[in-house]
């Protein structure tokens, strides 16, 4: 298994896995896949999420309500991948993997038909311990690189990096905004110096006009609380809702030229 990006830009779809129930999330992660989502972040809820902006936060409280756990979402992986080879990766903060055991969760995802996982905040000074186990499995590895990381920091987040290399696109948590700033830019043109892997770009890409800016420079665009945020206004119908709206992500194409920095 690997994670494959076959358009530029590609679409990774973060979903909150749980909200509003499981059995939903298969039903939102099948359609988004479908409508052209190439990878799908499930993301496991957390009660203390420091890196999500309140659409997010809301998302894992109902998740965390309904009993919503690592175990739950490793299962739904694996009945998710039962019907699509699309790109499956956890997304989850480092408590619940160190509860679960570092080892056992490799195992367990490998397992369950995952590619791999990013965990937000798991320093990649501190990941001695995970990088083996995942990489024994040949489970990919997916660190965040920020505006503000310097450039002996972006060489090790490139070379701890497999499948891509996720760039946030400005500092600060996570959240639509209106437009996109030339942090993210640059912050791919300085990775790229230090790695071959695809790059993708996330934080804050929440309309189709920005979605095709992205794909001028970067190879993927990770779409996460917009996404979230169609489900929260959509119930009954966040399936469809969400398929509608990957639809009209991919729908204007990429401007002429990037941005001036």
């Amino acid at each position: 298994m690997a994670i494959s990006f076959t358009t530029r830009p590609s679409l990774i779809a973060y979903i909150t896995c749980g909200d509003p129930d499981l059995s939903t999330t298969r039903d939102i992660a099948l359609a988004a896949i479908k409508a052209g989502a190439a990878v799908i972040e499930l993301g496991v809820p957390f009660s203390d999420p420091l890196a999500d902006g309140p659409v997010i936060q809301r998302a894992s409280q109902r998740a965390l309500h309904r009993g919503t756990t690592l175990q739950n979402v490793l299962d739904l992986a694996k009945d998710i991948r039962r019907q699509s080879q699309a790109g499956l990766i956890v997304f989850s903060y480092l408590n619940p993997i160190i509860r679960m055991g570092i080892s056992e969760f490799a195992k367990a995802a490998r397992e369950a038909g995952i590619d791999g996982a990013l965990i937000t905040d798991l320093p990649v000074e501190e990941a001695d311990r995970y990088l083996p186990e995942m990489r024994s499995r040949d489970l990919t590895t997916i660190f965040l690189a920020a505006p503000t990381s310097t450039d002996e920091r972006l060489w090790r987040i490139a070379h701890a990096s497999s499948g891509f290399v996720y760039a946030v696109s400005r500092t600060g948590v996570t959240g639509a905004r209106k437009q996109l700033t030339n942090d993210a830019e640059r912050l791919v043109r300085r990775i790229r110096k230090y790695t071959k892997l695809p790059v993708a770009v996330g934080f804050g890409i929440s309309t189709p006009q920005q979605f095709a800016t992205v794909g001028i420079f970067a190879d993927g665009a990770v779409v996460g609380s917009a996404i979230v945020e169609t489900i929260e206004r959509n119930p009954g119908k966040e399936a469809q809702s969400v398929a509608e709206f990957i639809k009209q992500l991919s729908a204007v194409s990429s401007p002429p030229s990037a941005p001036s920095l």
